[in-house]
């Protein structure tokens, strides 16, 4: 269980700094950064299920065309949030981005009912008060907090895609890249447009774009080995770790503004996740008992 802990815990720490490491490529444009990521992660992905010589899920795939179509969704659940994410990262919206990983729980707790889930009362409880939050940004602001909104929306259906998915961690993000790889790679072989940076810009530039496929398989690969050996109420705990490192480095590394009115504003929505969190620990100790 402490392995287990520490290697989710890592993980989400991984992602926490991930805002770092784009902002290390701030001068190359969102897709072409996100065609990069699909491209070095199908080639890491595929290195390492040669090593491990797993090959068994091509023909599951082959005899049920239906798992097929649900990974072309998740696919384009997971594309979208990556290319929001990344362009919200270098555009100067680190904490808008944060946003979104703090509040996908609740969207989960939502989309949960399409799987005939039923919400208990404080469930419902930390709901309106992640609304009220995003309902005050909005006020304050003028504007819905869309990047937020976009990135927590597609990741909690990514999630309850994936949850009814029937291939691992690594096999499913191999299909979901395999499947973004044709569009990845038209886009880079664009003539000066997909890959201008990546070959013109310097040998850094090119370590740090081909880096990607790491960067991007070696945590999820650590938050799969972690979950399997935890209850899923530390999982739960653990993964505001990686939001709140993205806003620190929001706040104090990039100096984007966090004034009073986003303070309250995320003070409502820490406020429903505490709740949230606590019922969920709090029953999870009584069915221990």
């Amino acid at each position: 269980m402490l392995r287990g802990a520490l290697a989710a815990g890592a993980a989400f720490t991984l992602w926490g700094v991930f805002p770092a490491y784009l902002r290390l490529m701030q001068q190359v444009p969102p897709l072409e950064i996100l065609s990069h990521r699909v491209l070095w992660s199908v080639v890491f992905l595929l290195s390492l299920l040669g090593l491990r010589r797993q090959w068994g899920w091509i023909a599951a795939v082959r005899a049920r065309p239906r798992i097929a179509l649900s990974f072309i969704a998740s696919a384009a659940m997971l594309g979208t949030n990556w290319v929001v994410y990344i362009w919200a990262v270098n555009d100067g919206h680190v904490i808008d981005a944060s946003l979104g990983y703090f509040i996908t729980p609740l969207f989960n707790v939502l989309f949960g009912l399409l799987l005939g889930e039923r919400l208990r009362p404080v469930q419902w409880l930390s709901v309106a008060l992640a609304a009220a939050g995003v309902l005050w940004l909005t006020m304050a602001a003028g504007q819905l907090p869309w990047i937020g909104l976009v990135i927590g929306i597609t990741f909690a259906l990514y999630g309850l895609i994936r949850k009814t998915a029937s291939l691992g961690a690594l096999e499913g993000l191999s299909v979901e890249t395999l499947i973004m790889l044709p569009v990845a790679g038209a886009f880079l072989l664009l003539p000066d447009s997909g890959s201008s940076h990546a070959w013109g810009s310097g040998t850094g530039i090119t370590l740090l774009l081909m880096s990607a496929g790491p960067v991007t398989a070696v945590p999820l690969l650590m938050f799969a080995y972690g979950a399997r050996r935890i209850p899923l109420s530390l999982v739960g705990l653990l993964q505001y770790i990686g939001p709140s490192i993205q806003l620190l480095l929001g706040v104090f590394l990039f100096g984007e503004a966090f004034g009073v009115e986003k303070l309250l504003g995320f003070a409502l929505i820490w406020s429903g996740l505490a709740l949230y969190s606590g019922e969920g620990l709090l029953r999870g100790w009584r069915d221990r008992r």
